[in-house]
């Protein structure tokens, strides 16, 4: 390790960890709640357990970003962190403040909390994924503030790449989309289409800025590629991910009141939204046929694939399954929607945080060329446990969600059943669905162990 500053991403990397179980757990439950509704009533209603499931994912999400930009900023601005006190105070109140929330949602009824929590005073609560008191999102703005305030001054004080300031640009529209959660019209199209300024324009937009940032910083250090030539790449999907994501933002506004214009402008931008991804997959396998060394820590590399590869068939395939406005008409709100964004948030921002982890953990911890030969044969199996597991759910909702617009959307006859008694008739695809989500958590207790194997290093061919 370069600079004793990035030991402050250590933390983040954990906790995101941490976050990630509680988060597969809480999934685990939801899908045993949709074989048997009244499993952990009322210790667990189903919207409580649904909050706490979304609200986790992106904490961790934001953590693994935090943890990965404190690494490497660094090491890609050749100095210092600019105050590493201030990022250690940054996760503690973070951190907290997440447990807090969490904590909420699970001990108190959700219009108890709006009330103790004054949300009367300047209302923001009740949306889904920003469902946080108004107080912590005031937090939450405190501490992206702060974050973003330690890596630009390290960015500027130190040298300028194409992976820094790409990194900061998407960190930068992190935190100003996020405003959009404290605006809370009073008509329901007009606030439909302000949230989705968050929720798409962060999963679809700037956080993918932030995934090819990470990606390439990997791929530099694992293939020893020139820099030149992983520039011109990213600068590409960058382009085409910010081009198609912004207008493709309208592939939500199909039937929520909008113009009509916007069935065209969303249509055409999902046909396009696939590209970036596509080239990803280019990117990733382009550089590693091109690499210069051949790095111990392979498993890294094999993540960065690994992301590549999920991310463009969650986010890209699964995403235009169903992005198509005709299409659309009878597929949004279905499981095909649940289908695109399990896999979409796996392989484009879970996998980019077992990279970086997986890159930069072991040589936090000493093992300068990652872990030993063993502990990387165990974390391969987890990779396979949990690519397998997730597209096996992903399947699994898929097919769920083409049963259901059979049954309940596309009849025009009285023969279309209602939603409960279509749920019904989808249990079995839901118990096959648990079955694959359990491959999945059993997957990640397989990565945790790697960390945990105490070997002496091992030469790896």
């Amino acid at each position: 390790m370069k600079y004793s500053s990035q030991m402050v991403a250590k933390p983040y990397f954990i906790f995101a960890l941490l976050l990630l179980a509680g988060e597969m757990l809480f999934g685990l439950v939801l899908g045993l709640q949709y074989i048997n509704g009244d499993f952990l009533f009322p210790l667990i209603p189903f919207n409580v357990a649904r909050m706490v499931h979304t609200n986790l994912l992106i904490v961790l999400i934001l953590f693994a970003f935090m943890g990965a930009a404190y690494y490497l900023v660094p090491e890609e601005s050749e100095r210092e962190l600019w105050s590493p006190k201030l990022a250690i105070i940054t996760f503690w109140v973070f951190a907290v403040a997440g447990v807090i929330t969490i904590l909420g949602y699970l001990l108190v009824p959700y219009a108890t909390l709006t009330e103790i929590t004054y949300n009367h005073l300047f209302p923001t609560m009740g949306r889904e994924f920003l469902e946080q008191p108004t107080i912590i999102k005031i937090g939450i703005v405190i501490v992206a503030i702060s974050f973003v305030f330690n890596i630009a001054m390290t960015v500027l004080k130190g040298r300028k790449t194409v992976i820094t300031v790409v990194l900061l640009t998407g960190l930068l529209g992190l935190a100003g989309l996020f405003l959009f959660a404290f605006y809370l019209p009073a008509n329901l199209a007009e606030d439909k289409f302000f949230w989705w300024f968050v929720v798409h324009l962060w999963v679809e937009g700037v956080w993918e800025l932030i995934l090819g940032a990470i990606l390439s910083f990997v791929l530099i250090k694992v293939t020893g590629v020139d820099r030149e030539h992983i520039d011109k790449w990213l600068y590409l999907i960058i382009a085409m991910t910010l081009v198609s994501g912004i207008i493709g933002t309208g592939h939500h506004f199909f039937y929520i009141g909008t113009p009509d214009y916007w069935l065209w402008l969303g249509s055409i931008a999902s046909a396009v939204e696939p590209l970036p991804f596509f080239l990803m997959v280019l990117y990733a396998f382009a550089m590693e046929r091109q690499r210069r060394v051949f790095h111990e820590n392979k498993i890294a590399l094999t993540w960065a694939k690994g992301t590549a590869v999920i991310a463009f068939l969650g986010a890209g395939v699964w995403g235009f399954i169903h992005t198509l406005a005709p299409v659309n008409y009878y597929t949004h709100g279905t499981q095909l929607t649940a289908a695109h964004g399990h896999l979409a948030f796996f392989g484009a921002y879970i996998m980019i945080a077992f990279t970086i982890i997986s890159y930069s953990m072991p040589i936090m911890r000493g093992r300068l060329k990652g872990n030993s030969l063993k502990a990387q044969k165990v974390e391969r199996v987890s990779f396979w446990l949990m690519v397998i597991g997730m597209l096996g759910l992903t399947l699994a909702l898929t097919v769920a969600g083409v049963w259901q617009i059979a049954l309940q959307r596309w009849p025009e006859s009285g023969e279309a059943l209602n939603f409960m008694s279509t749920q019904e008739h989808l249990i079995p695809v839901y118990k096959v669905r648990v079955l694959f989500g359990i491959m999945t958590i059993i997957g990640l207790l397989t990565y945790l162990y790697s960390f945990f194997i105490k070997e002496a290093k091992e030469s790896i061919a």
